[in-house]
């Protein structure tokens, strides 16, 4: 279930300063997490060839920055920039597809950039990332002066893009055009049969996406992104740059900082994955966060005559009731969308544990269920995976092409279900619905070529935010990226909430003041916990 450290759920991490503390610019249910893995030893030079095209690695353990990534164009003309004349210009930059071939088959990134509203005192560009992995990232820049402080949106051009393989970057991964045959599946198997369901799933699924993108999914891991970011630097034409991220972000951020430590001037990743687990470990203790939020929804909603699922002061066994009982005898919406499955109900779940701020709209989705109606539920879902207007956009599908890909530990379904009762130990209610995804990306048609070990060396300061009640991407997660780190710093918010900026003006300040002049000391750990 975990997609987008902000798990598999669709909608972007980021706080709207004018709106909520932390609305959801697009939902990222971020659940599923890439991995890192430190075990690998990712300067080899006989990775070979991913369906007989080689990929490009810089070596890590030798030289941890890699060859930068250069353009001919240096002056920003290389973007072809089109003004908005809102202050904001969209434009496009065109990469290699394979980094290791600069003049073979090319790809193009949909560029977006807030300019500095204060071009007198105006600092350089600030990147920024909104999660995912899948989603496209350009709508930070067109929102910037509802995501970011006054102060940045005076002093940088706030540069945001889709990153390969997604949004309106071209190609986009397109590989099917209705998810309910594959995504309302029982996600927690409890069968032979109904685990064979999910494989057969995710095999199709899997052919798919092999069979549409042809020559174009070996080329979407976040390493492959991380060298855009360069290439998008070089473009612009500054020796530094600045990186903003959240969720996956961070992941992506953290691998760019290890590659092109000498490109960095500052980095800010909220909501940070863990890069000390793989791929599996991070799951589980994913699945371990939801959980931790899910059960102060049911104890809150327990607390509460107010609350529509409140059923006498028993919400928790009133859940596991309902949730047998969907199990069982999923409950008609309409003749031409899914029923809604167990699988269905405990997506709505982790879609609503993101943020309290949908918790009203879960309290109402359960009482609706147990009534008979599963509407509210399946609108959940939807907006879990960025359904609208009768389809969905391909946040999903790139989803697993980059997480898939980043994912170097998969060994078979076999291997997965090993795991299935720490899952289980982690999260009773919904730690086994995390075997959906796991199943897919066990049986993904393209081999990883492994990920880097994080480590910033060279990069400088990098601060790294946490918040205590983070379900997709844990405190703990954030702590110990910051520790990878070779100078992160960590700044700890109370909230409930996947990503903490926005929050409070202690964690804004923070960041803000430090993304202004990084060269400033900062203390190992900053409490915006008061």
């Amino acid at each position: 279930m975990g997609r987008g450290y902000g798990g598999v759920a669709y909608f972007y991490d980021v706080p709207m300063r004018r709106l909520l503390p932390l609305a959801a610019v697009c939902l990222a249910l971020a659940a599923c997490g890439d991995g890192i893995d430190e075990g690998v030893n990712h300067g080899r030079s006989d990775r070979g060839t991913i369906d007989g095209v080689p990929l490009h690695t810089a070596d890590a353990t030798t030289d941890p920055s890699g060859p930068t990534d250069t353009l001919s164009a240096s002056d920003g003309s290389a973007f072809r920039w089109v003004d908005n004349g809102d202050g904001t210009e969209q434009g496009s930059l065109t990469v290699p597809l394979d980094q290791a071939q600069p003049d073979g088959a090319q790809i193009t990134l949909a560029v977006a950039r807030h300019k500095a509203t204060n071009p007198a005192t105006r600092i350089g560009t600030l990147l920024v990332n909104p999660g995912g992995p899948g989603f496209g990232g350009t709508s930070l820049a067109y929102s910037a002066v509802d995501i970011y402080g006054q102060s940045l949106v005076d002093r940088f051009d706030i540069v945001a893009w889709d990153p390969r393989g997604t949004g309106k970057s071209e190609p986009a991964v397109d590989c099917i055009d209705d998810y309910d045959p594959y995504f309302a599946l029982d996600s927690s198997p409890d069968n032979a049969q109904e685990r064979q369901q999910l494989i057969q799933a995710g095999n199709d699924f899997g052919a798919a996406c092999a069979a549409k993108n042809s020559g174009l999914l070996q080329f979407l891991s976040t390493e492959h992104s991380a060298h855009d970011m360069d290439s998008i630097r070089a473009a612009l034409g500054e020796d530094t740059i600045s990186y903003f991220g959240f969720s996956y972000g961070s992941e992506l951020g953290a691998t760019w900082a290890t590659l092109f430590p000498d490109t960095v001037r500052a980095a800010v990743l909220d909501g940070a994955v863990d890069p000390t687990v793989d791929y599996l470990h991070q799951n589980i203790q994913q699945a371990a966060g939801f959980e931790a939020a899910f059960d102060q929804f049911l104890a809150q909603c327990s607390a509460s005559a107010a609350c529509a699922f409140h059923n006498g002061g028993r919400a928790a066994a009133a859940f596991d009731t309902l949730s047998a009982s969907i199990d069982a005898h999923p409950v008609a919406v309409t003749a031409d969308r899914t029923p809604v499955t167990q699988g269905v109900l405990l997506t709505a779940v982790s879609e609503a544990m993101y943020d309290q701020a949908s918790w009203p709209q879960l309290e109402e989705a359960l009482a609706d269920l147990q009534a008979g109606k599963g509407q509210a539920v399946l609108d959940l879902y939807d907006e879990y995976y960025s359904y609208a207007d009768g389809g969905w956009d391909n946040s999903l599908e790139a989803y697993f092409a980059i997480s898939c890909l980043d994912d170097p530990g998969s060994t078979g379904p076999d291997d997965l279900y090993s795991h299935e009762a720490e899952f289980a130990a982690a999260a009773p209610r919904l730690g086994r619905s995390w075997m959906a995804e796991l199943t897919f990306c066990s049986v993904w048609p393209v081999k990883s070529p492994g990920s880097i070990r994080i480590t910033g060396n060279g990069a400088g300061p990098i601060v790294v935010v946490g918040t205590t009640g983070d379900p997709a991407t844990p405190l703990q997660s954030s702590r110990n990226m910051a520790r990878a780190l070779e100078d992160g710093h960590l700044i700890v918010v109370r909230a409930d909430q996947h990503t903490g900026y926005g929050v409070n003006s202690c964690v804004d300040d923070a960041v803000d003041n430090y993304l202004l002049s990084p060269t400033t000391p900062l203390p190992a750990e900053v409490d915006c916990t008061a």
